[in-house]
């Protein structure tokens, strides 16, 4: 317990030592108390599954599969299997990890029925990812008060567009980890800049993002990395800053490829996507595009499928909409001159105050100017706003 609770503070290390001295002399017959063996391995498997280091997982939990055929510790073996199965769906095997979990769910609820929450929430988190949403937010309901039901309704409530409510279930999870407790703030962390982001709370995101990256560079596993990189992504976008965001978003891609995370790179690939197509660059988008669809596709994440043909169908629209050689366009849009000042210093990432101070006008008048801007552009998003006016000329 001593090294879980050492690798869940961050000193993932020295942590590790002690649960592997305890395992080893499992592994070499030093113990002989049955149960002793059985949540010593569990421990092991629970910290791996904290840091993402899921290919010790996956050996450990062999292991305790065997010992628990072995002595018929069938409740020990169901939990086994609900871990198991997160490391199923994250290298992208749903239907292995549907199986594992239906029996994990089967087994705890003939003989430990309070256990079943963390099936559950598991298999709602692997609704979730399928598309399923109706019936991931049942199971998250049936799992409460587990701290993952809160983070699955934060994800579902992103999916609906409701920024604020995605940022105060993530909230309500966090307030339940000690900031001491690292490993599991990290998936608090996560979901909070993208909500915050979304939402429009730069500040707030910048905040959470510090955090999430401090635990990262501390644990310092791949898949913790790579969720960092994208958070970092997540954030350059949303303020605008499309060449940061598209650095960041190739580290997130090239990291979760390294960790074997098929659903998590093509997230990724979808946002570096659109960083690309911020910059001009459409054709690259596409391909980025193509490439998540394909994984998305493979997956049956139907949800994500979806996001990923809209993707290309708006980076079509636009290549289609783009100047060719002898054709006549309005390069401008009707923009003003005073417009297009404003637009190249929101593609440089400046907030409304800081362009406000630069033109020695008002931030109710940058607010205004971007509100033109975007009805002329016919865009919704500054993010947005910036592609266009790449793909036009007007940043030059």
């Amino acid at each position: 317990m001593q090294g879980l609770a050492l690798v869940a503070s961050g000193a993932v290390a020295e942590g590790m030592r002690g649960l592997d001295e305890v395992n080893a002399a499992v592994v070499g017959g030093e113990l002989t108390d049955l149960v002793a063996i059985g949540l010593s391995s569990c421990y092991l498997i629970a910290a791996c599954e904290r840091v993402r280091d899921y290919d010790r997982a996956v050996q450990w939990c062999t292991r305790l599969k065997a010992f628990c055929m072995k002595w018929g510790f069938r409740p020990l073996f169901a939990v086994c299997r609900t871990q198991y199965a997160t490391i199923c769906m994250w290298r992208g095997t749903w239907l292995e990890a549907e199986e594992e979990l239906r029996a994990a769910s089967d087994e705890l609820a003939a003989s430990r029925p309070a256990m079943t929450s963390d099936a559950l929430v598991r298999l709602g988190e692997l609704r979730r990812r399928q598309g399923r949403l109706v019936e991931a937010a049942e199971l998250f309901d049936q799992a409460q008060p587990h701290g993952l039901a809160s983070l699955g309704h934060a994800e579902l409530a992103l999916e609906r567009g409701d920024w604020r409510a995605a940022a105060e279930h993530a909230v309500r999870y966090l307030r339940h980890v000690p900031t001491q407790n690292r490993t599991d703030r990290a998936s608090g962390l996560d979901v909070l800049v993208r909500a915050l982001t979304s939402a429009g709370d730069s500040s707030g995101a910048r905040t959470a993002l510090a955090e999430l990256t401090n635990i990262a560079a501390l644990v310092g596993t791949v898949p913790l990395r790579a969720a960092a990189s994208y958070a970092a992504g997540f954030v350059a976008l949303g303020e605008s800053r499309p060449d940061a965001a598209r650095q960041h978003l190739e580290d997130a891609v090239d990291l979760f490829l390294q960790s074997g995370a098929p659903f998590e790179g093509a997230r990724a690939r979808l946002e570096l996507a659109r960083a690309l197509s911020a910059l001009g660059r459409v054709d690259s988008a596409a391909r980025e595009a193509q490439r998540a669809r394909d994984l998305l596709t493979e997956l049956k994440a139907e949800v994500e499928v979806v996001k990923a043909r809209k993707l290309l169908e708006s980076l079509a629209a636009a290549d289609a909409g783009a100047p060719r050689q002898g054709r006549s366009v309005d390069r401008t849009a009707g923009l003003t001159r005073r417009e297009v000042e404003v637009l190249r210093l929101v593609a440089e990432g400046l907030s409304n105050q800081t362009i406000a101070e630069r033109l020695f006008v008002s931030e109710h008048t940058v607010h205004r100017h971007l509100a033109n801007i975007l009805g002329k552009l016919s865009v919704s998003t500054r993010a947005a706003a910036v592609a266009q006016a790449a793909r036009r000329g007007l940043l030059a």
